[in-house]
């Protein structure tokens, strides 16, 4: 079986292609169930987002390399699910296997394979898909120790880095001003102008942030109302800005108009109303909404566009220093992963090893019941029951040894002492190996003479 992590992102496919391949939330738990019936998965998590659908699964077959027959086995189904020309998949899609899918996972739930660099909100996202995969019992004992030991990692990248800390897009740079200046921004009020993609993610930042009063002002109210609706928020005319300025605490402005749309008197006035309670205006229009005259007035924080990108280029010059490190922390994740798993290896060899000794020993031990019920002497009996267990024992590690002797296997051999316990000083691995299974042929042709001729073992 091979853990893989395949599928398209921002940096592979356009928005085209990966609005076609999203997986709708009502659609995932069939997706889910019928992936893992009818392709070679078997275990299945899938993470579909604006800019990323995502396969991780366990499969069936352990096969490697660029895309081959298990790839497009599964891209056929996607193919088929989503409607989508299979070569068109095969040419924006990518495959990571074993330990570089492990490493793939830790790097997407860091935010260090997103197109903001350390974005918070995939880390939820992941846990929201591996949620959703556990509802669906497509998960078993692989990605079941995989996925929690992935969110560990980025949550160690969260803590031990400033990754997440600086922001590195002008909304969001606008939203952590608002944080700076007012200590909690549960309790203002936000007007926000403009109803255009950089105001919808100040809107969505703002209500992340606790901001519970809204208002969205547009020149269009039908689209300032579709805003609104997905914040719980108010939305009015642009003509009503200057009434609602005076109940605003922080006003953010993004809009494509020629002209300033907001004057110092406007702004003047307002002051006067709020018995002059401070104002944070940030203005992300280019040209500007707000007249810069605003500025000279007392209890206005007046920022431009300019003042934000000048935080979000050094902020994220910030956060590529900080991926250095975080890239150690997901380094160090994939290795402590793999070591978990080897351990897991040796505890299930020696499980085997120990189940197989236990099998040995109470066949004998059946045995030497059977002479001593027959009146046989208890010390011939016992003495036998030792030499037909330790003959058994030494076995198979004998006939390994001895061919690792011929091959000319000195590392094996020189291991094998450590495995063992065994301490022959002043010879060669050769003549080591050789004593060992002198002496062991000999216990067995003894053996066998007493049992007529037919070797116990």
């Amino acid at each position: 079986m091979a853990l893989i992590a395949l599928g398209i992102n921002h940096k592979t496919a356009d928005i085209a292609l990966r609005e076609q391949l999203a997986f709708a939330p009502e659609q995932m738990m069939t997706a889910l169930r019928e992936g893992v019936e009818t392709t070679p998965m078997l275990e299945l998590v899938v993470l579909s987002t604006c800019n990323r659908t995502e396969l991780f699964a366990v499969t069936d077959k352990d096969e490697q390399g660029e895309l081959g027959s298990l790839d497009t086995a599964i891209l056929q189904w996607l193919s088929d699910y989503h409607q989508v020309s299979l070569d068109e998949l095969k040419s924006s899609s990518y495959c990571h296997y074993e330990q570089q899918a492990l490493r793939h996972m830790m790097m997407v739930s860091s935010g260090l394979d997103s197109m903001v660099l350390g974005e918070p909100q995939i880390l939820g996202q992941m846990k929201a898909a591996f949620a959703m995969a556990k509802d669906a019992d497509t998960i078993g004992q692989q990605l079941g120790r995989v996925f929690p030991h992935v969110f560990s990692v980025a949550k160690k990248v969260r803590t031990d880095t400033a990754i997440g800390k600086n922001p590195v897009s002008v909304a969001y740079a606008a939203v952590s001003l608002s944080q700076k200046i007012f200590s909690d921004l549960s309790q203002n009020n936000a007007l926000l102008i403009g109803a255009g993609e950089t105001i919808e993610l100040v809107a969505r930042h703002l209500s992340e942030a606790g901001v519970a009063n809204i208002v969205v002002a547009n020149r269009t109210l039908s689209r300032a109302q579709q805003l609104a609706e997905q914040f719980s928020a108010k939305a009015v005319m642009l003509a009503d800005v200057p009434e609602q300025l005076a109940s605003a605490d922080i006003v953010i402005s993004s809009t494509a108009s020629q002209l300033p749309i907001l004057g110092k008197g406007a702004v003047e006035h307002a002051l006067k109303e709020r018995k002059h309670r401070p104002i944070l205006m940030i203005d992300l229009a280019v040209p500007r909404d707000i007249e810069e005259q605003v500025d000279e007035l007392d209890d206005v924080y007046l920022y431009s566009v300019d003042d934000l990108i000048e935080i979000v280029d050094e902020n994220r010059r910030s956060r590529e220093s900080e991926a250095v490190k975080a890239d150690v922390i997901v380094d160090q994740g994939v290795d402590e992963y793999l070591q978990r798993l080897r351990s897991l290896d040796v505890v299930s060899t020696l499980r085997v090893f120990r189940t197989k000794a236990e099998q040995l020993r109470d066949s004998e031990l059946e045995k030497a019941h059977k002479q001593l019920a027959k009146g046989l002497p208890v010390e011939d009996v016992m003495g036998q029951l030792a030499r037909n267990l330790t003959n058994k024992l030494i076995h198979n590690p004998s006939i390994a040894l001895k061919k690792a002797s011929s091959e000319g296997r000195e590392d094996v051999i020189a291991w094998s002492h450590d495995l063992l316990g065994l301490d022959i000083s002043n010879k060669t691995p050769k003549q080591k190996i050789s004593e060992v299974d002198v002496k062991t042929d000999v216990e067995i042709e003894g053996n066998a003479a007493k049992n007529n001729g037919v070797p116990d073992n």
